[in-house]
């Protein structure tokens, strides 16, 4: 079977029961309720995405679609940042926390030409600098610790703590006041000054000494919690050659403490086949009376698990899902028809959203957005993989059904498939057009009035429904290019879709399913991050500078670094 018929055929396979007519599902509302428990400011957005569910759509009025931070028009401050900036801004308690690298040089013993991972706080207000968390680079070099990629994690915030995965892969939990509040709060007390431009480590956790990880190029999951338990992804991942996989046995998934840094559990789900690193983030939530945990890893598969574990220090498996069509095929150089997860997977109205993505050094290629039920068990992938004597195959890295061999795969009767978005012939014409086209994405979905909307690496925006189906997909209401790669995700706020691009462009969508763009404001470099909405600001990063926007506002002096 062909790849294209094999793209084709998995929207036709069996699929989970549609999505039932029910009381309007209220995502905004779904966030406050999490943010009212987490001991910070009522619209505050303490994380990514600001709840586990993951949903990036925010509680905001009077958002502006237009400003221009040259002119500094409806811009409160833009404070300078590293030459590269990839984790999202947070905002908790009045501060704002966003990873970079060092380029700018806040702390005097730290200049800006020494390479480090940063987290800086600064005063979510006026962006007055507060504190720098700095990491140096790991010795093993870009294998572990890409040079001036800085932290690419985003920040979890609750009450007076900051937790965040530095570039070294240390899970961190600091004091969200630094040393401004004139104590050293332990019981990390081996900080190497008290000064008040650093930071104060409450608890570290070396996920390479402790548990033998070896990441790949960075560590960059952005942490969540629930209650007491703090989930990572510890990009666990292969080595230079990108061939071999150093520790195959060491985890992929780690269940700690968020008060100790105790480890509850761990799990190694995809063991040897790792494609490349494992690079997504962790989602919460509870469907069907069960609360579960699910990340992408870095085999292409979505796991879920029983956030308790087995109550021996295990994991506790609930179901698995296979993102890839079972033909498809990994191979270097940007050839790859089979991809792993770098997004974060969304929780939406009983439901997971998940799409499938790359290295951007890989290249562009096709991709697949799926709608998941996850009151399913056991492997609900869309399709089930068989040797040539007809008998289950074993999970393989590379590909999972080879038909050369005489192999195959056959529609899986347990599939939690609700829907599959890879490519739909729209207009009739007998193709897949580029715009007709999910591509590779290192993004998420972001959900509201039922309107699912996602950014590619190609370029494309797409808006899709997240109920209605055909033949398998979604309802495709319409797709938009941006003609610049999209690396974050979208931001829904005040009827407004948000979304950044590698030319430095912030294009504002009507919250519709009508294409309709209301402005493209300019943020003079890159994108590489994701909008957020806190307080009715906006906190937008480029690659070199932090942006709060507010309608009505004016900065005099402008110091966007382009």
């Amino acid at each position: 079977m062909t790849m294209t018929r094999a793209i084709a055929l998995i929207g036709l396979l069996a699929v989970s029961a549609p999505l039932q007519a029910q009381e309007k599902f209220d995502p905004v509302a779904s966030a406050l309720d999490f943010i009212s428990r987490m001991h910070v400011g009522a619209k505050d957005w303490p994380q990514w995405g600001g709840s586990p569910y993951r949903n990036n759509t925010a509680s905001g009025e009077n958002i502006p679609t237009e400003w221009d931070v040259e002119s500094g028009e409806n811009v409160v401050f833009a404070v300078p940042l590293g030459s590269q900036t990839y984790g999202n801004p947070v905002v908790a308690n009045g501060k704002v926390f966003v990873g970079t690298n060092n380029n700018n040089g806040y702390l005097k013993r730290y200049p800006s030409d020494v390479d480090l991972g940063c987290l800086l706080a600064f005063d979510a207000a006026d962006g007055k600098f507060l504190w720098q968390a700095s990491s140096p680079k790991l010795p093993t070099g870009r294998v572990h610790d890409w040079p001036q990629q800085g932290i690419c994690s985003t920040a979890y915030c609750e009450g007076d703590r900051v937790w965040y995965v530095t570039s070294r892969g240390e899970v961190t939990c600091l004091d969200a006041n630094g040393f401004h509040d004139g104590v050293n709060n332990g019981p990390f007390k081996a900080e190497p000054n008290e000064n008040k431009d650093e930071a104060d480590i409450i608890w570290q956790y070396d996920l390479m000494g402790e548990l033998g990880v070896s990441q790949h190029n960075m560590c960059s999951c952005s942490l969540t919690a629930w209650g007491d338990m703090l989930f990572v992804n510890t990009s666990n991942g292969v080595d230079e050659s990108h061939i071999n996989i150093p520790a195959p046995r060491a985890a992929s998934f780690v269940v700690m403490d968020k008060n100790t840094g105790k480890v509850a559990w761990t799990d190694n789900s995809p063991g040897l086949n790792i494609l490349h690193g494992q690079w997504s983030s962790p989602t919460v939530f509870e469907a069907g009376g069960q609360l579960q945990v699910v990340f992408g890893a870095g085999d292409g598969w979505l796991y879920s698990f029983d956030p308790a574990g087995d109550g021996k220090g295990n994991s506790k498996l609930l179901w698995k899902f296979d993102a890839n069509p079972k033909e498809s095929i990994y191979l270097l150089g940007g050839r790859a028809t089979r991809n792993h997860l770098i997004g974060t997977p969304v929780f939406y109205d009983g439901h997971v959203f998940a799409a499938v993505g790359e290295d951007p050094e890989h290249g562009e290629g096709v991709g697949h957005l799926y709608c998941i039920d996850p009151t399913k068990r056991g492997d609900v992938s869309p399709e089930l993989a068989l040797g040539s004597d007809g008998q289950p195959l074993p999970h393989k890295r590379l590909q999972a059904v080879d038909t050369k061999k005489g192999e195959s795969s056959k529609p899986n009767p347990n599939s939690a498939v609700v829907w599959h978005y890879s490519q739909v012939d729209t207009n009739g014409n007998g193709k897949f057009d580029f715009e007709e086209t999910m591509h590779r994405t290192i993004g998420s979905v972001a959900i509201k009035d039922d309107l699912v909307f996602i950014a590619d690496f190609s370029g494309l925006v797409h808006c899709v429904d997240a109920k209605k189906v055909e033949d398998g997909h979604p309802v495709v209401y319409w797709t938009h290019d941006m003609f610049a790669a999209s690396w974050g995700s979208p931001l829904i706020v005040d009827g407004k879709v948000f979304i950044g691009d590698e030319d430095g462009d912030i294009t504002v969508f009507e919250l519709s399913k009508e294409l309709n763009i209301l402005a493209e404001p300019n943020m003079v470099n890159s994108i590489y991050s994701t909008p957020v909405c806190a307080n009715d600001t906006l906190y937008i990063s480029n690659k070199s500078t932090l942006f709060a926007i507010k309608a009505g506002a004016q900065l005099e002096k402008v110091a966007a670094g382009k």
